[in-house]
C-alpha cells in the first residue's frame, strides 16, 4: 500500500490528509499539539479556495457552513465611503466559515485510512536518491512513499530542505476575535453587513457568519495596525485597540466593546522572504512536498493563506493521488513544484501591492490611496482568487 505522512494537523493538514486517504494512501497524520483543535477564529473563502475543497471532498457538506459574504464596501475612519457596496459582490461571492466548523468537516473527512499522532513534533528529515523520506522527532522515526510539509511558516522540514526560505515580520500586528450571536450589537436600519475601514496604518474588517456558525452564529473581526506585537495581556490589549479604533464608525466601536478579552486572538504577521524555491524535493520512489503556509506564508490582507493551502492539496490529490511509488509518483511530485510555485509567487507579489495600501501614512499617501482603492482593489481581488481551477 502506498503510504504518506502528513506533518502538521492543521486546515492544510487535515485537508490533504483527508484527499489521499480518498485516493487510497494509508496515511499518518503528525501533531505536534496534543490534540486537534481549530483556533477560536474564522476566515473568508474566496472562490478559489471554495472550488479547492469542493473538489478535495464533493460530499463535505460545505454549504451547511459557509455563509454567503455580501460585499461591505471600504470606508474612512470618518464613514466616509472609499468604495461602496456591490450588492453582487466581486466576481464570485466569497463565503465566512468559522474554523470549528471547517475543522469538524475535515476530521469528518479523514476516513478510516488516516492514523493521528498527536503530541509528535517532527524536528527532522532525511531524504536521499536511493531511500524513501524519513521524518522523526528526535525519538521516533517514520518512514512513507510521501512526505507533506504542512508544518506552518516554521517548518522545520522547509528549513532543511530550502534553507534560503525564512520567516520574517511584515511590520503589522494583528488581532482576531468571534463575538457570539447572542451578543452581536444589532445593527441601525440601513447599515451593510461587514465591512472594511480603512485608517493611516489601522484597519477593521468584520465578517458576519450566518446563524449556525459553530451553533452560535456571531461576527468575525479582525483589526491590524502597523507596528510590533504587543506584549501586553489581552485585556490590556484589548482596551488598547478600543482607544486606536475610538471614532470609528459602527459597528467597529460596538464590536470592540461586545468583544471579552478571553476571545482576543492577537498575533504577529509574518511572511516567507523568499519563497522557497522549489516545492517538491525527490528521495528515491517519492519524496517531500512544501503546502500551505510552509510554502507561501504571507500578510493575511487578502485572506489567501487557507485558500492557497487548499489550492495546494488540491492539485498535490490531483496530481499525485493516483500515481505509484516510483517513476510515477517522482514525476507527479515535479509537477506539483511546476504548478505551485508561479501560482504562490502571483499571490504574494498581489498580497504586497495591498500591503501597500494597508501601510499608507501620511497626507499625501493617504489622499493617493484613497484615490486609486476604487479602481485598484477589485483589480486586486479579482486576478489572483477568481481565476483557478484544480488541474485536471
Amino acid at each position: 500500500m502506498r503510504t504518506a505522512v502528513v506533518v502538521g494537523a492543521g486546515l492544510a493538514g487535515l485537508a490533504t490528509a483527508g484527499a489521499l486517504s480518498r485516493c487510497g494512501w494509508h496515511v499518518v497524520l503528525l501533531e505536534r499539539a496534543e490534540r486537534v483543535a481549530a483556533p477560536p477564529t474564522a476566515l473568508v473563502l474566496w472562490p478559489n479556495g471554495r472550488r479547492a475543497l469542493e473538489s478535495l471532498d464533493p460530499d463535505g457538506g460545505w454549504p451547511a457552513i459557509i455563509a454567503p459574504l455580501p460585499d461591505g464596501g471600504v470606508r474612512r475612519p470618518d464613514g466616509q465611503w472609499l468604495v461602496t457596496p456591490r450588492p453582487g459582490g466581486t466576481g464570485s461571492a466569497p463565503g465566512a466559515v468559522h474554523l470549528q466548523d471547517l475543522y469538524d468537516a475535515l476530521v469528518a473527512g479523514l476516513g478510516d485510512l488516516v492514523e493521528i499522532r498527536t503530541g509528535f513534533a517532527v524536528t527532522t528529515i532525511r531524504t536521499g536518491p536511493a531511500r524513501r523520506p524519513v521524518v522523526g522527532d528526535g525519538r521516533t522515526e517514520i518512514e512513507a512513499d510521501l512526505v507533506v510539509a504542512a508544518d506552518g511558516i516554521d517548518s522545520a522540514i522547509r528549513r532543511t530542505l530550502a534553507p534560503e526560505s525564512l520567516a520574517a515580520g511584515s511590520g503589522f500586528a494583528a488581532w482576531q476575535a468571534v463575538v457570539p450571536g447572542y451578543r452581536v450589537p444589532s445593527r441601525p436600519p440601513g447599515e451593510v453587513a461587514g465591512g472594511e475601514t480603512l485608517g493611516a496604518g489601522y484597519r477593521f474588517v468584520s465578517i458576519p457568519l450566518g446563524d449556525r456558525a459553530a451553533g452560535r452564529g456571531g461576527v468575525y473581526w479582525v483589526a491590524t495596525a502597523a507596528g510590533a506585537p504587543r506584549p501586553e495581556s489581552p485585556a490590556t490589549q484589548l482596551d488598547l485597540l478600543r482607544r486606536w479604533f475610538a471614532g470609528w464608525p459602527s459597528p467597529v466601536g460596538d464590536l470592540l466593546a461586545a468583544t471579552h478579552p478571553e476571545e482576543l486572538v492577537p498575533q504577529e504577521v509574518r511572511e516567507l522572504r523568499p519563497l522557497p524555491r522549489a516545492y517538491a524535493f525527490p528521495s528515491g520512489p517519492g519524496g517531500v512536498v512544501l503546502l500551505g503556509d510552509a510554502a507561501q506564508a504571507m500578510p493575511h490582507h487578502l485572506g489567501q493563506g487557507a485558500c492557497l493551502a487548499f489550492e495546494d492539496a488540491a492539485t498535490l490529490r490531483s496530481l499525485a493521488g493516483q500515481a505509484a511509488p516510483g517513476a510515477t509518483l517522482t514525476a507527479a511530485l515535479e509537477a506539483y513544484s511546476r504548478l505551485r510555485q508561479p501560482r504562490a509567487t502571483t499571490v504574494v507579489r498581489q498580497t504586497r501591492r495591498m500591503s501597500a495600501v494597508v501601510q499608507a501614512r501620511g497626507r499625501l499617501a493617504l489622499r493617493a490611496r484613497d484615490a486609486a482603492l476604487s479602481h485598484l482593489r477589485p483589480r486586486i481581488l479579482s486576478a489572483p482568487l477568481s481565476q483557478w481551477s484544480p488541474p485536471d
